[in-house]
């Protein structure tokens, strides 16, 4: 009798570390939204709506793969758990943030369009402003 070597340990050692890549960029989308928070130049709405859609997907991503391989790779649960709750936190952040985004879109397709309709804001009180002629009365004064 002889025993065969199993030749897929080797393959499944290197899935184990295959969330590896996953937090690596994690850690750099956190990072630019840190950084992004302390700068003087803010990202607009739609920026940030990308950026955690970005970190929406990797944690998906990672939910995924430790659901896969939690029992062989004797991920903790403590790890599990809290890559979860920061999912959690991450999925809500990014749905108000993408709120505001189309929010703020929609106001400035407003303003555009009043704008080439040529409506309100020509003047200081929202009036044509001080185009066109005016009249003066007729008759005695």
């Amino acid at each position: 009798m002889s025993t065969q070597p199993t030749a897929p340990a080797p393959t499944v050692a290197n899935d184990c570390n295959g969330i590896q890549k996953t937090l690596a960029e994690r850690k750099a989308l956190v990072s630019r939204a840190n950084a992004a928070s302390t700068s003087k130049k803010k990202m607009t709405p739609g920026e940030a709506c990308s950026l955690f859609g970005r970190l929406v997907t990797n944690g998906s991503e990672g939910m995924k793969w430790i659901a896969a391989n939690k029992e062989w790779c004797s991920i903790p649960d403590s790890f599990a758990e809290g890559f979860k709750a920061d999912h959690t936190k991450v999925s809500g952040i990014r749905t108000q943030i993408c709120g505001v985004a189309a929010q703020a879109s929609k106001m400035e397709a407003q303003a555009r369009a009043q704008a080439q309709a040529g409506g309100g804001g020509g003047g200081l009180l929202g009036g044509p402003g001080l185009s066109g002629s005016f009249k003066l009365p007729q008759g005695a004064l």
